[in-house]
């Protein structure tokens, strides 16, 4: 089993006066924030109080790049070109780092929202735009990508730095990609079940499919979801029995190979 572990979280999804989880709860036990960078979800103001808390907190800092979709939060599909996707990539990078700078901090790693997200996992061409696009605008980014899937060696071809995640809450597929929301099960709300589930992969380095499939992979981080009902309670107990089971959690820009 590693013997280090990251807990990350998407988080600062809220906009303008509407909140969605209690950030504040979350960065008391999470080591990586995935903060929205006002495409899907998130404002300047947000964005700002979010990056302050991770610097209170010692919480790594990281892009959580989507598409410019508010009102479906970022879960609807949109058909961008490479030249679009690439600056959509950095437009966000880059209000993330300039406010992260502001407060004597950088962004640490990057990861991706909703669609755009299952799109990179699943399509090599558009993977590997958005990996192209990272390592243009800061190579030393640390990539947090599910292992088995098109981001994954889309970033490792491009010479970046990758972090692998797991989801403590959703179900996967026999391909090791995230079941869709829209089917049943998907999403699993049963505390206990999330927190067995996660300590068997980090035991076995595995997942399993919903039908039962053991697929070996790579594990470095675990991912609660911020918008998750009880999440910040749910990511402490997480916390608490990664611990118990002699893992040390930490922030992955500490994390030693």
């Amino acid at each position: 089993m590693n013997k280090y572990v990251d807990i990350n979280c998407d988080i600062g999804e809220g906009f303008g006066p509407y909140r969605m989880g209690d950030d504040a709860a979350l960065m008391k036990v999470i080591t990586s924030a995935n903060i929205a960078c006002g495409f899907h979800a998130g404002d300047p103001s947000i964005m700002v109080r979010t990056v302050q808390l991770a610097v209170e907190n010692g919480v790594d800092i990281g892009a959580h790049v989507g598409f410019a979709d508010l009102q479906g939060f970022g879960r609807r599909v949109l058909h961008l070109d490479a030249a679009e996707l690439r600056a959509l990539t950095w437009y966000q990078l880059g209000a993330l780092q300039g406010i992260a700078q502001a407060l004597g901090r950088k962004v640490q790693h990057v990861t991706f929202h909703g669609a755009l997200g299952n799109m990179c996992f699943a399509d090599a061409q558009l993977a590997a735009t958005l990996m192209q696009a990272i390592k243009a605008f800061d190579a030393t980014l640390t990539v947090i990508a599910p292992p088995m899937t098109e981001m994954e060696s889309a970033a490792q071809a491009a010479g970046l730095a990758v972090r692998r995640v797991v989801f403590a809450d959703r179900a996967y597929d026999d391909h090791g990609l995230l079941v869709s929301r829209k089917l049943p099960d998907a999403v699993i709300h049963d505390e206990q079940r999330v927190i067995e589930r996660v300590l068997r992969m980090f035991q076995d380095r595995a997942i399993t499919s919903q039908s039962g499939k053991r697929m070996p992979v790579a594990i470095d981080s675990v991912l609660v979801h911020g918008d998750t009902p009880g999440a910040a309670q749910l990511a402490g107990l997480v916390r608490a029995r990664l611990a118990q089971a002699g893992l040390q959690v930490q922030p992955l820009s500490q994390h030693r190979s």
